[in-house]
């Protein structure tokens, strides 16, 4: 990978690749990194730097504790490793982006801020990250209201020219994507958990090449899954899109309970929940902390659906914007 050097520090201080399991450090954590980052900002200094001008002047410049320039440097020493792991993610097909690089998603700088990843590793398309699009989220376990409404938002997709933004997992992510790509349009999976396997998969192997698709994570390529990684990952599948949809919710638990209700209350963008009768208690709660109905059935054509959710957001004020780290 042609990696600039601001990249290649972030990389070395914020990533676990080429890190072995037996070091006596790990790598900053994001609100460390967002403290350096500071530091560097306030000297006029680039990430670029500490591997240019060494860490003791460096540490001096940025008034680093003893320890914390210990740390600082020995994760910068591990150079050859981290060129070693990055290149068997390239043959894998996967890349790597940091904050500091021009092409990083936008909408993450405005949205999340000092929140936003450090790091994402993906796959295939990037230039799709941030386009404009609608999330869709919600359960694994789908009833038949909620099935129809994620095919009708992924094919709706595909023939509008938006990208399908999702978590990439089963029932609702999957069943969206998979329409909005045999529509003959584009997705974007943001994932909890093993970039590298889901690379492998044959079906995403052939979208990933068509330019079709991309999928990209903040957490490492071989990440196993956790609760944590998942409710992680929430904010930014919305954070990308200009609309979400809820299909189905649980109450007061669960990663789309847990990622809707942080999304209404950021105001990020307009948050729709599937209405009917016999929707979930999480869709009905959802919707009177503020997610605006979406019908089940939906009577308008799929190419109308922007419109119709374009007209009834209007009410719905962004949030603030203002300057983020690197």
């Amino acid at each position: 990978m042609n990696l600039s050097q601001d990249t290649l520090a972030i990389l070395l201080l914020c990533s676990h690749l080429g890190l072995s399991p037996a070091t006596d450090f790990s790598p900053l954590a994001l609100k460390e990194w967002n403290d350096l980052a500071r530091k560097l900002q306030t000297e006029s200094m680039r990430p670029g730097d500490l591997l240019n001008q060494g860490i003791e002047s460096a540490a001096c410049q940025l008034v680093l504790t003893e320890k914390n320039a210990e740390r600082v440097s020995k994760l910068l020493l591990r150079r050859t490793s981290l060129e070693i792991e990055l290149g068997r993610l390239e043959r894998l097909g996967i890349q790597v982006m940091t904050r500091a690089d021009a092409n990083y998603p936008e909408r993450y700088r405005q949205r999340l801020k000092d929140a936003a990843p450090v790091i994402l590793f993906y796959s295939g398309e990037k230039a799709l990250l941030g386009q404009p699009g609608i999330a869709v989220v919600g359960s694994r376990h789908l009833d038949v209201a909620g099935e129809t409404c994620a095919e009708f938002v992924g094919n709706a997709c595909g023939m509008s020219g938006l990208v399908l933004y999702s978590g990439g997992a089963k029932g609702v992510d999957s069943l969206s994507m998979r329409a909005a790509l045999g529509a003959r349009g584009t997705a974007v999976g943001i994932l909890s958990d093993n970039l590298e396997k889901a690379v492998r998969d044959p079906e995403n192997r052939n979208a990933l090449q068509r330019g079709d698709l991309c999928l990209a994570t903040p957490y490492s390529p071989n990440a196993p899954f956790s609760v944590g990684t998942a409710m992680g990952r929430n904010k930014l599948i919305y954070a990308l899109a200009d609309h979400a949809i809820v299909v189905a919710s649980d109450f007061e638990k669960g990663g789309t309970w847990a990622g809707a209700t942080e999304a209404l209350r950021a105001k990020w963008i307009p948050v729709f929940a599937l209405d009917h009768p016999e929707m979930p208690e999480g869709n009905r709660q959802l919707i009177q902390k503020g997610a605006l109905p979406f019908p089940h059935p939906f009577q308008a054509k799929p190419i109308q659906l922007l419109a119709w959710l374009e007209e009834h957001a209007a009410q719905v004020k962004p949030a603030s914007k203002q300057p983020a780290l690197f």
